[in-house]
């Protein structure tokens, strides 16, 4: 599908996914919020491999999450199967696959990052069954992204400086809505109370990081709270309240009823370091987070 490119700044991109990525595991925890209180509990590490795997997340039924992986020096997909505890691996190539996403309302394909062999990096399509993987949007190096809705898609854009980009598919346009921001982004809940139809975003434009909610489709951004200190990725529960990872600890703020971040309970029998990437279940009872590999 061709998209018409709205004029804005022009960016060179000349950036890549870092060559050396950090050994990570990434661990599924049951979820309960209730009034105030969250508590994860039940950890089960559901990559269990030596080496980089991060980017999860979960399928638009909640039975699986995919997530990159590596494996003999490059990045491939697998899918982690909830009930029956087992991964398989999705891709099998010669080029790094990153941040895989299902394509809403479609069962049979996903989106991913891929960083090809003379270092381009778009984003590709491909079906969960064995089928050649299909350009998505050409000429867009896209660091990380997410589907607002089956027909609009908004990338961190990776340039000199980063941007956040709304591609319409519906509209066949592509436009810029922010710039200087962090790579977390995703829809908020209605159960925020902020209003409809808005995602999140961190704003580096400032002394300290900040949250700020935007309609993508009109632009308009506000002001939510502080980014938690130290700390570069947030998700939203289904109760609309955010979470944020640091070190060992996640923390809470919900926009209508927390002044500060507070730290929830993580009931497990192992101490989990760096907790960085979070993301909740399409129905609310999962967390998945992405944590350093244990020392041996």
């Amino acid at each position: 599908m061709q998209i018409k490119i709205i004029p804005s700044i022009l960016m060179s991109l000349c950036c890549a996914f870092m060559a050396a990525q950090e050994a990570t595991e990434i661990y599924l925890f049951d979820l309960s919020e209730q009034d105030s209180q969250i508590t994860i509990s039940n950890p089960v590490n559901i990559s269990k491999n030596e080496g980089y795997d991060n980017q999860p997340s979960f399928t638009e039924d909640g039975t699986g999450i995919l997530f990159s992986s590596f494996r003999e020096g490059q990045a491939d997909i697998s899918k982690y199967f909830i009930a029956e505890n087992y991964r398989v691996w999705i891709t099998d190539t010669k080029e790094s696959e990153f941040s895989p996403i299902q394509v809403p309302g479609k069962k049979k394909y996903f989106t991913c990052v891929r960083l090809n062999e003379d270092d381009t990096q778009y984003i590709y399509k491909y079906a969960f069954k064995k089928k050649l993987p299909e350009l998505f949007i050409p000429d867009l190096k896209v660091g990380y992204y997410i589907w607002f809705d089956p027909k609009t898609l908004i990338s961190f854009v990776i340039g000199d400086t980063e941007t956040l980009q709304v591609s319409s598919f519906k509209h066949k346009i592509r436009y810029p809505i922010r710039s200087n921001i962090g790579r977390s982004m995703h829809k908020i809940p209605e159960s925020a109370g902020l209003g409809s139809n808005l995602m999140s975003f961190i704003s580096l434009s400032h002394e300290s990081p900040e949250i700020y909610s935007i309609d993508p489709f009109k632009s308009t951004s506000v002001y939510i709270a502080d980014a938690l200190a130290g700390s570069r990725d947030l998700t939203w529960t289904a109760r609309g309240t955010m979470l944020m990872g640091k070190n060992n600890m996640i923390y809470k703020y919900h926009p209508s009823k927390d002044k500060e971040w507070i730290p929830i309970n993580i009931e497990a029998e192992f101490d989990i370091q760096g907790i960085s990437r979070i993301i909740i279940s399409p129905d609310g009872s999962k967390l998945v987070l992405v944590a350093n590999e244990p020392a041996l």
